[in-house]
């Protein structure tokens, strides 16, 4: 299945999953990890799977904070409500999150390397 993610779904996320419901600071973040979602090379999707396409929404937002704070809780309930809504289980602790997120924060996990490790998070239907 494939979710459509829009400004719109990230903004419910970040209002419903951030304490204190904070403002945005660069719209561009939202924006580039929309169009970063629905990449396309000659028609077939760079991301080609739920936990790739989490993967790269994850990175993305990250790297390329959007929100005025609370963007690595942003970031990481955006790729958790993603899976989600693709119909997986998600079964992971706080404490994997963390992990997760600080890696990506250094700059050593690749888009390959978390997506590999939400799979791990995912249990097939």
């Amino acid at each position: 299945m494939n979710v459509h993610v829009d400004l719109a779904w990230l903004l419910m996320v970040a209002e419903q999953k951030t304490p204190g419901d904070p403002q945005v600071t660069d719209w561009g973040a939202l924006v580039a990890a929309v169009s970063r979602h629905e990449a396309e090379i000659f028609g077939v999707p760079v991301y080609d799977t739920p936990h790739a396409r989490a993967a790269a929404l994850l990175q993305l937002l990250l790297h390329i904070p959007a929100l005025e704070r609370s963007n690595a809780m942003f970031a990481t309930a955006a790729a958790y409500a993603y899976l989600v809504a693709s119909g997986l289980k998600v079964v992971t602790s706080p404490e994997q999150v963390r992990d997760l997120a600080r890696l990506i924060k250094t700059g050593e996990a690749t888009v390959q390397d978390i997506t590999d490790e939400l799979r791990r998070w995912s249990l097939e239907p």
